[in-house]
């Protein structure tokens, strides 16, 4: 798709900015990618506060959620139904104040917490094509704290409800599809995460073995169960003093942890957001990459979600040590295709063990290299990726739906 022409007036609707940070955000900026942004439109529920990733659109418009009255521990139930019985409905209606300014070809639904009922209320009943991705469930532990099992439910519900009316639609991964495929009985055109690009391609056919003077282990984002976290880092803690070279974490995210119990500022760094390719250049000065999802087996929708960290640490080169539930997305493409090293037991012994295993090697990329970049090549193609979320959205926008 190269002339402007061929390009729908495409209108994105998420509870996020266009530069907003973490994960889901950087999918959509990434996917897209070369498209007119005089034919670009977003709604949203929070503003775009800064230019931060450089993602511009013709207009934007949002229905603001209150900050004071977004649902947590304290005052959940009154704040739950304010937001469920008020707020989603002047939300609704201004979203097809939206469509009617902003007269999308087709809508790009990415599903998430309280864009969830306005959208669901006001896309549904109206004439318009759209197109949806789904990146997490909406019964992440998250969100599971701060609105309660209830209300988690019915999002999640209404969820199912706008992934199966859809003309197209995508989940993050192969499981996820299978998961949605088993619930509603609508078939995905694909799955639509984070990838490489051709510079990143090209990077891993030229990077440098080692070995190294430092080992030096990266997490980026949010960390988003610090009780594992904290295996992670005891087991670290553990092994450190047997290992030869010196032993750093360094923690690239807009949040800081520097005031949690297990921080140790003497081997652990908070790097900050940083933005490309600044990001890339730090991340690439380092020798494993951590991601992880929950240990526990209570928390489903971490079983389905695929951190797009594990696509910015293939993209440089980086073996992975993944932590997570032996069922979960990401546990099961990192054994499929051995790119690091993984653990599924979160016991002190085993989890140092495991680290040991992994920091006591003196070139893990001459033992993963092949298969980071073999599965990089398989899974994590962005452009592959890429041409296949623009084309549902060019097929909904010409009125063929894929129902």
């Amino acid at each position: 798709m190269t002339a402007t022409e061929n390009f729908p007036r495409l209108l994105v609707a998420a509870e996020f900015p266009p530069n907003a940070s973490g994960g889901g955000p950087a999918i959509v900026r990434q996917m897209l990618k070369n498209w007119p942004v005089d034919r670009l439109f977003w709604w949203s529920c929070q503003p775009d506060r800064d230019k931060h990733f450089g993602q511009q659109i013709a207009a934007q418009r949002v229905a603001t959620i209150p900050p004071r009255l977004y649902p947590n521990r304290r005052f959940r139930s009154p704040k739950t139904f304010f937001l469920r019985h008020i707020w989603s409905r002047w939300a609704a209606q201004h979203f097809r104040q939206t469509l009617s300014l902003f007269k999308p070809d087709v809508v790009w639904v990415i599903p998430t917490s309280w864009s969830i009922p306005p959208l669901v209320r006001a896309l549904l009943p109206a004439n318009v094509p759209f197109h949806v991705s789904v990146h997490d469930y909406a019964d992440c532990q998250g969100w599971l704290n701060s609105f309660g099992p209830a209300q988690v439910g019915r999002l999640q519900q209404q969820l199912e409800l706008l992934y199966a009316r859809a003309t197209t639609r995508d989940g993050i991964f192969y499981p996820m599809i299978a998961d949605l495929r088993a619930r509603t009985g609508r078939e995905a055109n694909g799955a639509v995460h984070a990838g490489l690009e051709k510079k990143d391609f090209e990077y891993l056919q030229v990077r440098p073995p080692g070995p190294e003077d430092q080992i030096r282990i990266a997490y980026t984002g949010t960390i988003s169960c610090e009780v594992d976290f904290a295996k992670f880092v005891r087991a670290i803690a553990a092994v450190r003093p047997k290992l030869a070279r010196k032993v750093s974490l360094e923690i690239f995210s807009s949040h800081s942890y520097r005031d949690r119990p297990w921080f140790d500022a003497a081997w652990m760094n908070e790097r900050g957001n940083l933005a490309e390719p600044h990001f890339s250049t730090e991340l690439k000065k380092c020798s494993w990459a951590f991601v992880m999802m929950e240990l526990a087996d209570d928390n489903r929708s971490h079983f389905f979600s695929l951190p797009t960290k594990f696509a910015s640490s293939l993209a440089t080169g980086l073996p992975i040590f993944a932590l997570g539930h032996q069922e979960s997305s990401l546990i099961k493409i990192a054994q499929q295709y051995r790119v690091g090293v993984c653990a599924t037991d979160g016991s002190p012994e085993a989890l140092q063990a495991k680290v040991w295993e992994a920091l006591a090697m003196e070139n893990p990329w001459e033992i993963f290299g092949s298969e980071i970049l073999r599965c990089a090549s398989e899974e994590f193609d962005a452009m592959r990726i890429r041409e296949l979320l623009q084309q549902c959205l060019i097929t909904g926008a010409r009125g063929q739906p894929n129902r």
